[in-house]
């Protein structure tokens, strides 16, 4: 950051984010947490430049302006991407994608992987994701006698842990805003995918489930008791979650604006980057400025969207805008939590020499570093548990993984411990029952919101032990292949396990 020297402050260079995360925990409020983590560094950083505590405190709203200004593309790509989500739902393209599917699916696991196949298909928002599947889903589910406690299951393994390791999606500008300049954060996320064990295994057990009959615990019993009771089978409801939704859109109307945005964001990624003029190569210009490129794709949705759907009368222009302004109001709370880890940031790393303390510490303690992605791994999982945020959990740790792996023998470690940042937070927002995820799931499968976290808890947490091992492999071999493959082994032989265990159970 320009204008601003970095000052030695030792031990108080870790004051911010640990008083950050400690009120997080206490209060379960990671607004307040993040700002007042903001404050006490500036405050720190004041006081030590002798200029007094005042100063400080005035510096507070400067270093967020600054923030908003510097990562001005990625809150207009949050903006466009939220009333995207909204005039795609009010369309009714999700609604037509469950008729079309209750038409077509004979056979409970042709429900179970529609369901699944929809969640990953909506990769750009987890609250689209949530918002959608389950209420488009739920009567075909029905249908076929699947747990609503299994349909909750499926919108809420399809929704988190698909955006953390899709590039284009809200998720990926949050977690590239954290990692430094833009082409960098970008350049990291990616790297850091095959590290993100939980999202991928999760998604290897959502496909398996699918197919089969395997249930354990809690889910088992809850798909038994489907099988003797009666639900009320109802068609698509015309509102999802208190928005209203046109009766005539078609499947399309989901599909053609998601492709249009997948298309145009990668085109507009490669056009600022400068590759149509051959300038740069295509992997070069694609990671120059993404969160531009992601707008011009967010906008080209935008724009398609209107075009398929006023001249047919989907959306008149007055609920079209007004479904733009809803969809932005919607995406403020997610922007609120991105500009205070943005600042928390930047006062830690450019203005306090938290990075360099850190290292310095661990380095002279003799702790391995081999073990950092399995510890980095579960205070971020317990973290995100107790807060019920993913986002406020990566905001707060990565900053500090990043100083940690700053130094010269850190550095091999960068991207596990990244990855294993993500995936812990994935875990803990995955499962916590105060997670707006959990709650958005267990509400669109008509689910009991504690039946949903119970017979959830086992599934989510037998994938993130078998990713505790995964990422002690990876500090050792530095290398994520080796260890994810290992993983999917254990996590198959696990299940086989279980199902000789059961089968053996049942017949004495």
């Amino acid at each position: 950051m320009e204008g601003y020297e970095m000052l030695q402050v030792g031990w108080l260079s870790i004051l911010p984010p640990l008083l950050a995360i400690i009120l997080a925990l206490l209060t379960k409020e990671v607004y307040s947490s993040l700002l007042i983590g903001v404050a006490s560094g500036l405050v720190i950083y004041s006081c030590s430049a002798g200029t007094g505590v005042m100063e400080g405190l005035f510096m507070v709203p400067k270093m967020m302006a600054e923030q908003i200004g510097g990562n001005g593309f990625m809150i207009l790509f949050l903006s466009l991407l939220g009333a995207l989500v909204a005039v795609v739902t009010m369309a009714g393209g999700s609604r037509a994608y469950g008729n079309w599917a209750s038409k077509k699916i004979k056979s409970p696991a042709g429900a179970k992987t529609c369901t699944a196949a929809l969640g990953c298909l909506i990769f750009i928002d987890d609250y689209f994701n949530c918002l959608t599947v389950g209420t488009v889903m739920q009567p075909v589910t029905d249908k076929f006698k699947i747990a609503r406690e299994k349909l909750a299951y499926l919108i809420d393994a399809t929704a988190a842990p698909i955006c953390i390791i899709s590039p284009i999606s809200s998720w990926a500008v949050a977690v590239a805003g954290q990692l430094g300049s833009e082409e960098d954060g970008f350049s990291a996320f990616v790297q850091a995918i095959p590290y993100n064990f939980y999202a991928l295994l999760t998604i290897i057990m959502v496909f398996f489930l699918c197919l089969t009959k395997f249930d354990f615990g809690p889910m088992k019993k809850a798909q038994a008791d489907a099988l003797d009771s009666e639900y009320q089978e109802t068609g698509v409801s015309d509102e999802i979650q208190g928005i209203h939704v046109s009766p005539n859109g078609k499947v399309l109307d989901l599909v053609i604006p998601i492709i249009v945005l997948v298309i145009c964001s990668i085109l507009g990624m490669a056009y600022v980057g400068g590759y149509f003029t051959g300038e740069v190569g295509f992997i070069e210009a694609i990671g120059d400025q993404p969160t531009f490129g992601l707008s011009l794709g967010a906008f080209a949705a935008l724009v398609v969207a209107a075009v398929m759907y006023l001249p047919r009368k989907l959306l008149t222009f007055h609920d079209f805008m007004n479904g733009c302004v809803s969809g932005v109001k919607s995406m403020v709370p997610a922007i609120m939590i991105l500009t205070f880890a943005w600042s928390l940031s930047s006062t830690c790393r450019y203005m306090l020499g938290t990075g360099p303390f850190v290292s310095g510490v661990v380095e002279s303690s003799g702790v391995p570093l081999s073990i950092l992605p399995a510890f980095v791994f579960l205070i971020a999982a317990f973290l995100s548990f107790s807060m019920g945020t993913a986002w406020g959990t990566f905001g707060i740790l990565l900053p500090i993984v990043i100083s940690i792996c700053s130094g010269e023998a850190g550095a091999p470690y960068m991207l596990s411990a990244m990855g294993a940042t993500l995936a812990g937070s994935v875990y803990g927002d995955h499962c916590s029952p105060i997670s707006d995820t959990t709650i958005l799931s267990s509400t669109g499968a008509k689910c009991d919101h504690l039946k949903h976290v119970s017979t959830q808890l086992p599934y989510s947490t037998f994938v993130a032990a078998i990713c505790f091992v995964g990422y002690l492999l990876a500090g050792i071999m530095k290398s994520p292949w080796i260890p994810l493959l290992c993983s999917v082994a254990l996590m198959f032989f696990c299940f086989f396990l279980f199902s000789k265990f059961d089968g053996k159970k049942q017949t004495e």
